[in-house]
């Protein structure tokens, strides 16, 4: 592992200049090796040994201390209360002035003035008090205003003895002046800052927040807003990583892209170390032609760590610059955000003093297998929803560049890496992303893939906030395997039977789960050929999918379009291995629109909404029932009827027909008998006209 060595040369010109025949020979090297990687624990306890916290103190208002870091113990400089006052309304009295009176022999006080100080032995004075009023300096008792009884505008009667100091709030009932109150290194929540007011204090000693300077590099970047062209990348790394910072107690200071020159690197760097506590430099971090920052860093500082066991993040710097870290984040964008995770958190804790947080974790259950590399600790986003007593971790997609799993995901499953993968059925813990709550009100959808699924889930949310939908895709039989093993809600599905030609409810008989479900239709959807704009192959049907030099992109094997492709060739007489590109599968009618729009294929099977989002033609091939199917338990569940009344009002049924090629004539109609509710009460109306398969 190159390091920074003090005895080699380290001259200005060494660190930022190398000859052609030098920068051929790192290359051929960086290519050879991925330099010594260490597990994820050692690498970060490297880190924190070799960086030394600046804890800079700076005075701030208690107002505006709300997530600061104490930098020095907190004693109250006042009591609280600092005066005897009243804990209730009523009056205040002598309580050796009530001793005697009951039900049987009540007792009568007169009233005094407010400003009376010293009173005679004789008699039983009282005075009115409100909560939070200063005690009399001659009483020592209060009584409830309901326990007093008016007999005149000066005269009361009492018909219950009071005991001394009873409800009354003591000097330093809550805080006494020059007891701790809070100490070093404590993170400041909303009731510490009224804690630290009421003891006296109006502004507070707090740890400066660590600045991080953070790098984007590549030649590639372009600025959110800018022209998104062909090679081009929109740079959002550094604003991700920046939000975290805030989050996490850190100052963000983002610089300017630098694009991928050795020397300019070099400088941005420089600059960011001097006038930062912690510097993050983004992409280039690997091992190829085009990534400098290792070499940026080997020359100028010393390198820690370069690769990490973990997946994604693995091509992860760790380096110290002038006693400062320097964090190299991979430019994958899952991969930066395991990273900050995992490495800046911690990082930024250990420099405001405190604890590094856990995250709060959760016992699931694992639908399906998951595979994973030996000697890498796996990172995989999952979704979770509670099916009957038990939670299902459904695995999200594993790609390091797909940001919007982070954005869909529930929580994260850790996989050792001494595990080669879990097993279906395996109880895991997971990292929660989200609030348990939230997870408690989540429905969980799988099966085949449909637009109108997403306005489902919007119109869900809107209409019933705190509930939500998590869906996969599987494809229609999937989705069948999935309800059978209790690991989803309800599935979508389309699954035609070809000996009758009716939809879901054959296959519902072959796999013995009619008496467990309920079949309810959500939409009337076209299936067609997915064109380009203009139609230029001039398709017009299914027949034309065998034409030599036509390429085709295909659903995956189970999914209810591949089902109906493979009825339709039948029909027609056509050979699957006589289309080209019948292997090449997509998962969603979103993935073949893209295919076809981006070029990859001429055509593929797919719903005209679809087509149309993408602005491509659609050619028709057949009108199809797509179906709800739910657990019978779950039907008749809050969240069931709930999702039951979304899916048969009036806004849903607008917002899907906003969209194009679909028919709602059906849409809320059961097409088997829904269970007899235990309840009384009925989830929205039912629609005018049922129909039933």
């Amino acid at each position: 592992m190159p390091q920074h060595h003090p005895h080699k040369s380290n001259t200005p010109e060494r660190r930022t200049r190398l000859t052609a025949s030098s920068e051929r020979d790192h290359r051929s090297s960086s290519r050879k090796r991925y330099l010594q990687k260490k597990p994820l624990g050692e690498a970060l306890a490297l880190l924190l040994d070799t960086v030394t916290p600046p804890r800079r103190m700076e005075t701030v208002a208690v107002e505006d201390a709300l997530g600061r870091t104490t930098a020095e113990p907190i004693f109250a400089v006042l009591s609280a209360p600092h005066y005897h006052g009243a804990a209730m309304d009523g009056i205040a009295v002598r309580a050796e002035d009530t001793f005697g009176a009951s039900e049987f022999s009540a007792l009568s006080l007169t009233v005094v003035k407010p400003d009376t100080r010293r009173l005679s032995s004789d008699g039983r004075p009282f005075q009115y008090v409100d909560t939070g009023s200063p005690l009399p300096a001659w009483a020592n008792s209060v009584i409830m205003i309901e326990q007093v009884f008016k007999k005149s505008d000066t005269e009361v009667e009492i018909r219950d003895a009071a005991t001394p100091w009873q409800h009354v709030r003591l000097v330093g009932e809550d805080i006494v002046a020059t007891e701790p109150l809070l100490p070093r290194g404590h993170t400041l929540r909303p009731y510490d800052l009224g804690a630290l007011l009421a003891a006296g204090h109006t502004t507070i000693p707090v740890l400066a927040r660590p600045t991080v300077g953070i790098i984007p590099t590549g030649s590639e970047l372009i600025e959110p807003g800018e022209l998104a062209e062909p090679g081009r990348i929109i740079e959002f790394n550094s604003r991700v990583a920046g939000a975290f910072i805030e989050e996490w107690g850190g100052q963000p200071k983002r610089r300017p892209r630098v694009v991928d020159e050795l020397a300019k690197i070099v400088r941005a760097l420089k600059k960011s170390v001097s006038d930062n506590d912690v510097t993050i430099i983004i992409a280039g971090s690997s091992a190829g032609e085009h990534d400098f920052t290792l070499r940026a860093l080997e020359s100028v500082g010393e390198v820690l760590v370069h690769g990490i066991d973990v997946m994604p993040g693995k091509p992860a710097i760790l380096a110290v610059v002038d006693g400062k870290a320097v964090i190299g984040l991979p430019g994958y964008p899952v991969s930066a955000v395991v990273i900050c995770q995992q490495i800046v958190r911690p990082l930024l804790a250990h420099l405001l003093g405190r604890p590094a947080e856990e995250p709060p974790k959760i016992q699931a259950v694992l639908p399906r297998k998951v595979p994973s590399r030996l000697g890498l600790e796996e990172f995989v986003r999952v979704s979770l929803g509670k099916v009957g007593e038990r939670l299902i971790a459904n695995p999200l997609g594993r790609g390091a560049g797909v940001i919007t799993t982070m954005v869909k995901a529930d929580g994260v499953l850790r996989i050792p890496p001494l595990d080669e993968g879990l097993n279906a059925g395996q109880e895991v813990l997971i990292e929660l992303l989200r609030p348990a709550e939230e997870i408690a009100h989540t429905i969980l959808f799988t099966g085949s893939n449909d637009l109108t699924i997403g306005v489902l889930d919007d119109q869900l949310r809107g209409q019933h906030p705190g509930f939500k939908i998590s869906a996969s895709n599987v494809g229609s039989l999937g989705g069948l395997v999935a309800l059978k093993r209790g690991e989803a809600h309800i599935i979508g599905s389309h699954l035609l039977d070809p000996s009758s030609g009716t939809y879901n409810l054959p296959d519902l008989k072959k796999q013995g789960l009619v008496s467990k479900v309920v079949v309810l239709n959500l939409v009337i959807r076209e299936q067609g050929l997915i064109v380009p704009k203009g139609n230029p192959k001039k398709l017009r049907g299914i027949k034309d999918l065998a034409r030599k030099g036509l390429r085709f992109v295909n659903r995956q094997s189970g999914a209810g379009t591949r089902i109906l492709l493979d009825y339709t060739l039948a029909k027609l007489g056509i050979r699957p291995d006589a289309i080209h590109g019948y292997e090449h599968e997509e998962v969603t009618h979103m993935a073949v629109a893209v295919a076809v729009a981006s070029g990859l294929a001429d055509t593929g099977l797919g719903v005209k909404s679809a087509a149309r989002a993408l602005g491509l033609d659609f050619i028709p091939v057949e009108r199809e029932d797509y179906d709800l199917i739910f657990l019978k338990d779950f039907f008749n569940t809050d969240a069931g009827q709930k999702l039951v009344a979304v899916i048969r009002s009036d806004a849903f049924r607008r917002a899907v027909e906003r969209l194009d090629g679909y028919d709602t004539a059906k849409t809320g109609s059961l097409k088997s008998p829904a269970p007899k509710r235990t309840d009384k009460k009925r989830a929205g109306k039912k629609p005018a006209a049922r129909r039933t398969a």
